[in-house]
């Protein structure tokens, strides 16, 4: 099952010089790779006007974007630290103001939504998309608690709380990518006011995913495979856990996603 829409579902939008640059720095990519984080930098500093940022905390992201200006937000960092930047340019409702580019940093299973999307995984030629690439528009999720989607939601059975923490949750993507379900799940779904499964099934896998404006669901109920498309899904359980992105999120008791269709725009190589 494709994660997402690939962009060459959408013309781009605009093209151009690229003005001035917030580089938002991931802690863990400068820690896994500083050489490809330093050529990143020195190619975008070498074409813009360029003011780096290296955000310790949610609140320090958000004040941090809250007061970039007209200058236009650019990740250095793994699929993750991009899911948090839109996250924050959610909740100050400023997701679609600007495109927002992305230069990968990380391992195959941290940066595996960038390469999908289309961005370059070399540094430079990452960093001269920034600097001279075309804004594509893109699809999420979004949910009834504040949160973002760029990819999937995988279901993986009960959590024992929340992962706190903008630096923690860049650090442990790798592990929850690789997380085994913990078992069969019994949940409650409905899928646009459709009930797919009620609490006294067996929801053995649910992997949800955003392709070509709109919900994919790969639904394993009582040992029987099915797929369904939507627009809303609503999820109800006790104490149920799921991971967004490969980011352990819960428990929690009830959750709602829907489609934004185009709602952001990320800079992609021209042609």
């Amino acid at each position: 099952m494709s994660s997402l829409s690939t962009p060459a579902s959408r013309p781009p939008d605009d093209t151009g010089s690229p003005g001035p640059l917030l580089v938002l720095l991931d802690p863990s990519a400068r820690e896994a790779d500083g050489e490809s984080v330093r050529i990143a930098k020195d190619v975008l500093c070498g074409g813009a006007d360029v003011k780096v940022a290296l955000p310790e905390s949610p609140s320090e992201l958000d004040r941090v974007l809250a007061h970039r200006g007209r200058r236009r937000a650019v990740v250095i960092g793994s699929d993750q630290a991009l899911q948090r930047v839109l996250q924050a340019l959610h909740r100050q409702r400023e997701l679609d103001a600007d495109p927002v580019g992305l230069v990968p940093v990380g391992g195959p299973v941290a940066t595996a939504t960038a390469r999908l999307l289309g961005v370059p995984a070399e540094p430079v030629a990452a960093a001269r998309t920034v600097l001279g690439g075309a804004a594509r528009r893109l699809d999420l999720l979004l949910d009834d608690g504040g949160g973002v989607v760029l990819a999937e939601v995988r279901f993986t059975g009960p959590r024992q709380g929340r992962t706190g923490g903008w630096r923690s949750l860049w650090a442990k993507l790798a592990a929850a990518e690789q997380a085994s379900p913990s078992g069969p799940e019994e949940l409650r779904i409905e899928a646009d006011g459709r009930l797919l499964a009620d609490v006294h099934q067996r929801v053995r896998h649910l992997r949800v995913a955003v392709v070509d404006g709109a919900m994919e669901l790969a639904l394993d109920l009582d040992g029987r495979p099915q797929r369904h498309r939507a627009g809303l899904l609503t999820v109800v359980g006790r104490d149920f856990g799921y991971e967004a992105d490969g980011c352990p999120v819960g428990p929690v008791r009830h959750r709602t996603w829907t489609v934004r269709r185009a709602s952001w725009r990320l800079l992609l190589p021209a042609a």
